[in-house]
């Protein structure tokens, strides 16, 4: 199996409520669409967001996303419903590390 390229976890943190962390891979070559990599809660999501800074994954904080994707088995690819919000993701990333594909640089 081609490794991902992880682009992004997701965290929520409340006062009174567990953190939930997701972990998203994309490989446009294997994939039609992003892939969960991993997800967690408490203890779990701590290390999955421990592990995306010592590697240096951008973390995007998005309570509704994170709930979603922590509905989801590890490995599905994401349901059409998240493509838009997870495509801004995608888009944001891209941009962060100056590798923004060309189809969307004229757009800016």
């Amino acid at each position: 199996m081609t490794p991902y390229r992880i682009w992004a976890a997701e965290r929520e943190r409340g006062r009174t409520e567990r953190p939930v962390a997701a972990a998203l891979g994309y490989d446009p070559e294997q994939d039609v669409a992003p892939r969960v990599l991993a997800i967690g809660e408490g203890k779990v999501a701590e290390q999955i967001l421990a592990l995306a800074q010592e590697y240096e994954i951008p973390v995007v904080e998005d309570k509704a996303l994170a709930a979603a994707l922590a509905t989801l088995d590890i490995g599905a690819m994401i349901p059409v419903e998240l493509y838009a919000v997870v495509a801004e993701i995608l888009v944001y990333v891209y941009r962060l590390r100056g590798h923004l594909p060309e189809a969307l640089k004229s757009r800016d």
